[in-house]
This record gives structure tokens, sequence and C-alpha cells, in this order.
């Protein structure tokens, strides 16, 4: 008689997790047309960061359509909707980025973007180029599947649609690092979160994740070495900025090579841009210098900070210049938390298929969400948005304008972001 019980209930268990199952695939199935919908009309009208007024309007008025909680006006636009399940249980948090770019479309698409803005005094188009449209409107299809499966949820979700991840504009702070510095994490502090990202890196339906650190750090750093202007025929006369900026360069690419120990993550450092002078017979009074630093570890990329400091005033200070160094921390590094990787990889796997599932690289770009990753155990993860017939050598990248989303991919984005949360509730339950 045991025996026969203990056979029932795997039995009803199992025909349970079939039938939640046949539920999510419809639907996934049932909002897939709108997704693509969503994501047309954000695309031709797309907003640039802290901008976002329109897309935000539409978002919140979905989700309280949904019967949700809702915020908006968070670092200007952002929204956050509470989903509460049926059954006690954590908080899981799902994000989305809404912001455009000032790029100029040359995709050949029926829904082209054909806004325009003057960016920092240009006249430009305005284009989702990296792929933000899709992100909302797969997360606006999620959170509707999540609500309509609520009586099966164990715990609440979290959905943050956010500003600015592409940057805020010059004066003003934005993205996830004001959202959280507007205490989104106060009232409702999740207990993970999770991330999608669409690239033309994979074919449409594949699903890239890595575990530890996924995407670089990403910071700013300026130099101005300051001499004494003279005539070119006489250097000795004054202090050539020029010749200092020249040996600075090579200083501090010496730093990654020769003083930062790479077997442990890699690091770099690039110069950008170096301005100085106005004719060829005068020796300039200053020069500026401009670039960026990209890492892997967040103890690297401190000491990286210190070295550029101290590499550039030195060697300024040794040829009679000095040298005012600026650094502008940016994004942190993007670190997928090891444990919950390996645990949300079956669910990323249902909704990919086993051989759609691909370890993928560190990718030296940079993510606001890495932000939300220092606070919580986080996952970012890559989907394909390339059709499968396409070269993906040759296809146009993410910020290109050429970049285009296959709307095929966005079923399988989707139905991971709704598994994502189903599953981790499901497994920590209370």
């Amino acid at each position: 008689m045991k025996k026969s019980l203990i056979s029932l209930a795997i039995g009803l268990s199992a025909l349970s997790t079939f039938n939640a199952s046949a539920n999510l695939d419809q639907q996934v199935t049932s909002v897939e047309q709108q997704v693509i919908k969503w994501r047309r009309d954000f695309h031709q009208n797309p907003e640039l960061g802290n901008r976002e007024i329109r897309t935000a309007g539409i978002v919140a008025k979905h989700l309280k359509a949904l019967g949700m909680q809702v915020q908006t006006d968070i670092a200007y636009t952002g929204v956050v909707g509470i989903l509460k399940g049926a059954k006690p249980g954590p908080t899981v948090m799902l994000r989305a980025d809404m912001d455009a770019l000032p790029v100029t479309e040359k995709a050949d698409v029926a829904f082209k973007s054909t806004k325009t803005t003057n960016y920092r005094g240009v006249d430009v188009g305005i284009m989702h180029a990296c792929g933000h449209d899709t992100h909302v409107a797969m997360l606006m299809g999620a959170a509707e599947v999540l609500a309509n499966m609520k009586g099966e949820l164990h715990g609440n979700v979290m959905f943050v649609f956010q500003p600015a991840e592409e940057g805020a504009p010059e004066g003003e702070e934005g993205g996830a690092e004001l959202m959280l510095k507007e205490g989104i994490f106060k009232k409702y502090k999740p207990d993970a979160a999770f991330g999608l990202h669409i690239t033309s890196g994979l074919h449409s339906g594949k699903i890239g994740y890595r575990s530890g650190p996924a995407m670089a750090s990403a910071d700013r750093f300026e130099i101005t070495v300051h001499g004494k202007q003279a005539h070119g025929s006489a250097p000795w006369t004054g202090v050539d900025p020029i010749a200092a900026a020249a040996q600075i360069v090579t200083g501090i690419n010496h730093i990654v090579s020769r003083q930062i120990n790479i077997t442990k993550e890699p690091a770099i450092v690039s110069f950008g841009k170096i301005a100085g002078g106005v004719r060829n017979n005068i020796i300039p009074e200053e020069v500026e210098m401009v670039g960026t630093i990209r890492n892997f570890d967040m103890d690297n990329r401190a000491k990286i900070f210190e070295k550029i400091k101290t590499t550039a005033t030195h060697i300024a200070k040794s040829s009679g210049a000095t040298a005012e160094v600026r650094i502008h921390e940016g994004y942190p590094v993007t670190i997928n938390n090891p444990e919950l990787t390996a645990q949300m990889l079956p669910s990323l796997e249902k909704a990919a298929g086993k051989n759609n599932l691909v370890e993928m690289g560190k990718i030296t770009g940079a993510e606001d969400f890495s932000f939300y990753a220092l606070k919580i155990p986080s996952v970012f993860v890559f989907l394909g948005g390339t059709p499968i017939e396409q070269d993906l050598s040759t296809v146009a990248s993410n910020h290109s304008p050429y970049f285009y989303a296959d709307e095929s991919s966005f079923k399988v984005g989707t139905k991971a972001l709704s598994l994502l949360a189903i599953d981790y509730l499901n497994t920590h339950k209370k």
C-alpha cells in the first residue's frame, strides 16, 4: 500500500510539472505576436536615456492592467511593477533597459526609426541600435505570462524597466545606479536578479551565459599635462607637454603588461584622444589625453586607477611639467553569481533547448546591470538575435546603424525570463 502511495505521489508530481510546463508554453505562445507588436512600436519611437517618457507610459499602463503595484518616475522615467504570487516565498527581480542611442538607422526594416535629435551639437538620428526595444517588449510579455500564472507562484516578481543604461545626459545622473540611489531595493529588496540582452553575436534562439566575471568594468580617465609655451626652435626655453605626454602614453601602456597580474583577470587601458597645440612651430601650454579602462577584477580596477595617477604625475614631473589626472568611475564588473548561474542553467536549457545553450567568453563591453549584481546574487545572459542563415562574422554588431534583431528569437527570450522567475521561486519557496 505504501509503495502504491509513493508511486501515485510521483505520478501526480510529474503530471503537475507537465501541466505547468504546458501552461507556460501556451502562455508564451499567446503573447508572442503582441511582443513583436510592442517591439516594432518602440523601435519606431525610440527615446534617449532619461527621456523615455512615452516608453515608460506604455509599460506602466500594461503593468497596471495586469493588476500589479506600479511605481513610476524613478530615476527620471524608471518603472517598477510588483507581482505578488498566491503563495509565500522570496522576491525575484527581472530587468529590462529602455533607452535608445544617437544613431541614424540604416537597417532596411518596415518599422525603421526616422526620429532625429541634436546630440552634443550634432544633428543625428535616434535608433534602438542595441536592442533595448526588444528587452522592454520581452519583459512586458513575461509580465503578462507570469501575471496569468500568479496562482502558481511561490513569492513575488519585481519587474524593473530601467532608463539610461547607455549613460545619462551630461550633467545628469541615471541608470541602475540612480534607481538604487532612489531606493528601489528598500521596500522590496529582491533575493536574486536576472537580466537578458539580445546580441548579434549569437544565432536566433541561442542563449549565452558565463559564470563569474562576464562583462568588464568601464571607466574613463582624463590627463592634462601642463607645460610652458615656447618657440619650437628653442624647446629648452619652455617645458614641452607634448614630449611628456608621449612618455606618459608609453608608461601607462606598460601598467597592464608589467604591473598588473593578468593571469588573475585580463585588463585593457586605451587612449582615445590626444589634443594639444595649434601650430607647427609653437610648443603649446598643455596637452589633453582621454582614454578608457576595462577590466574584470574589482581589486585590479583600483590598482590600475592608482598606477595611472602615479605614472602620469611622476613622468610629467621628471620633465619639468605637471599632470592633472581625473578618473571617472563608470560601470563596475558584471559578475554572475557562480552558484546562482549553475542553479539556473536547467531553466535556460528548458527555454532554448539543450543544444542552444552556449558558454561565452568574457566581453570587454560593460553593462550597468553590474550595480544590481553588487547588491544581490544575479545572472545576466545573452539572447541570440541573428537569423540562422547569416554569417556571424559579417553581421552588423550592436550599436551599428545596421543592427537587426530577429523577431523569431523573442519567444525564447520571453520564455527564458518567465522560467528564471518561476524556477527560482519554486526552488526557494517557503
